[in-house]
């Protein structure tokens, strides 16, 4: 009984934590609606929201906003 208990407490701390390092640039480019509640969030608390993850919105913004269009090259 003792080690479900510890196995369930130690699920919920897991499932409490922040999934913020899943969120890459290319999971936001796909998912316009997270660039702008993470924006919003780093607006309101960047400290709480933390500098990589405001970095990696405004990536993914920039990317969606000017796409992956190749370089020009100059003659």
């Amino acid at each position: 009984m003792n080690k479900v208990l510890l196995l369930t407490l130690a699920a919920t701390l897991t499932a409490c934590s922040p999934s913020q390092p899943s969120e890459t640039v290319d999971f936001l480019v796909a998912n316009p609606k997270r660039i702008k509640e993470i924006q919003r969030l780093c607006k309101e608390d960047r400290a709480k929201v933390g500098d990589e993850l405001c970095r990696r919105a405004a990536e993914a913004a920039n990317r969606r906003f000017f796409g992956d269009r190749p370089e020009k090259k100059s003659k």
